[in-house]
């Protein structure tokens, strides 16, 4: 069934262009307006049609007047109805589009602003299978936030949405499609795990100490050294005073993150590399800096610097 459905509608996109030459992408703000709102009546709207021509046959066969009138009354609501289910989409406009973050994989948070001149009510958008409602009691802006999957880093294109309304009555059912021409940066999905970057040489030597709490090692007695810290047992086995020396390496090494020392990877595993390397200096709260074939981004820390990276490591060819 779905297979002749999807055939159904590749048939139709392709004899008939005035139905479908709104759906391809366009640029923001996308406002709905009569030559691109379609309505059809619903199960219900049908079988309340049946209803008023039977009716009709009824009243006119038996020349009864009340009868007449009534389903000329009910026909004149339900077209009433139909009017008002079409101006609940006319003229409201898609205002704008913005996306969160994520990595490959994970979903993205989309949030979509739609905006009108004068009040809404029961407005539905469907999107990847999610559906949400919204109205707008005075003009304004309404905004939806939609959970938008991901598969791959790089640039990925906005899906068409679809707009709709039954309102007020359900005999109606007013649509159409909105597809902005926009795409959201999705970031890399890293490795799971790995080793961890290698620090320069010059590093190791440069390493600072600072005092800690834990024991490190013992050493000689130095001028100025606290008398708490003199190991009185062990300096009894030896000819000098052994002091406790609680120094231990800085915690804080600055990364410097580099593309060429992954030579044997393929590209994807080298980004993966990186990206995992860099969530982890970004949750350590290091300075860390990120060299590229394309770009070379200095050492910094903080989120703006950790979605800089990862932003460059997303459009790695």
């Amino acid at each position: 069934m779905r297979a002749w459905l999807a055939r159904l509608q590749q048939w139709a996109e392709r004899r008939l262009p005035a139905l479908t030459r709104y759906r391809r992408a366009e640029s923001l703000p996308i406002e709905l307006h009569r030559r691109r709102i379609y309505i059809v009546p619903t199960g219900f709207g049908l079988g309340f049609g049946v209803l008023l021509l039977v009716m009709l046959v009824g009243a006119l066969n038996y020349t009864n007047n009340a009868a007449l009138l009534l389903t000329c009354l009910l026909g004149a609501s339900s077209m009433t109805s139909m009017l008002l289910t079409f101006r609940a989409l006319d003229g409201l406009s898609l205002a704008s589009v913005r996306a969160g973050q994520a990595v490959a994989g994970q979903p993205l948070d989309l949030h979509l602003v739609f905006a009108a001149t004068r009040a809404r009510e029961s407005i539905r958008v469907e999107l990847t299978g999610q559906l949400q409602a919204f109205h707008l009691t005075t003009a304004g802006e309404a905004e939806l936030v939609f959970q938008l999957p991901t598969s791959r880093r790089g640039w990925q294109p906005l899906p068409r949405m679809r707009v709709w309304s039954t309102w007020p009555l359900g005999m109606f059912r007013a649509w159409s499609w909105l597809h902005p021409e926009q795409s959201v940066l999705v970031w890399p999905q890293p490795e799971a795990k790995g080793p961890p970057p290698r620090l320069p040489e010059s590093d190791a030597a440069e390493r600072q100490l600072h005092h800690g709490e834990d024991l490190a090692a013992l050493r000689n007695y130095r001028t100025g050294d606290p008398p708490r810290h003199v190991a009185w047992k062990a300096s009894a086995r030896h000819e000098g005073l052994l002091v406790k020396d609680f120094e231990q390496p800085r915690a804080h090494e600055e990364w410097r993150l580099d593309w060429r020392e992954l030579g044997a990877l393929d590209n994807e595993a080298r980004i993966a590399r990186l990206a995992r390397w860099v969530g982890e200096a970004h949750a350590q709260r290091r300075r860390y800096g990120l060299w590229l074939p394309t770009l070379e981004i200095a050492a910094d820390s903080g989120s703006d610097h950790y979605a800089r990276c990862m932003s460059a490591l997303a459009l790695l060819p």
